[in-house]
């Protein structure tokens, strides 16, 4: 597989499932072959999330890959990485998930103009059931709409 120049992998899942108050960009610290990985697109962020360990951000459960040009030395697929944000936003982080239970979600891992990987954070609240059926009745409802308006202009 050809390595892309620009990279968006989205975690699709996140914005139906969680309900997000705030979001932040972050680096990530990368080990041998792993950005190489991410380059050629080989990363998911679906079943991922954030914690927090010695006051230091953590992502768990992404996956990256094997590069397929590697050796014998490679990278373990399922590590956790520690992601780069200034202390204060980490501070900030920190105690709004202490005190108010809320979970940190990565939404978009992309890399940027420099080509250096980055992940877009959000603070998020779960939805409860009845919220993720309003949104499907929402969706269904936009789409019927959309039928009737094709079915008339034409």
């Amino acid at each position: 597989m050809a390595i892309q120049k620009t990279v968006k992998i989205k975690n699709r899942k996140a914005k139906f499932e969680y309900e997000i108050l705030d979001t932040y960009t972050a680096g990530i610290v990368l080990r041998g072959t792993e950005i190489k990985a991410i380059r050629e697109g080989k990363a998911s962020i679906a079943e991922s999330f954030c914690e927090f360990s010695n006051s230091e951000l953590f992502v768990i459960n992404m996956t990256v890959q094997e590069y397929s040009h590697a050796t014998h030395f490679s990278h373990a697929p399922k590590s956790e990485r520690k992601l780069l944000l200034n202390r204060s936003e980490l501070k900030k982080l920190e105690k709004e998930v202490k005190n108010s239970g809320l979970t940190i979600i990565p939404l978009v891992l992309f890399t940027n103009s420099k080509g250096l990987a980055k992940v877009d954070i959000a603070l998020c609240k779960g939805k409860k059931e009845y919220d993720k059926r309003e949104v499907i009745k929402e969706r269904d409802s936009k789409k019927q709409l959309s039928r009737i308006k094709k079915a008339f202009n034409n």
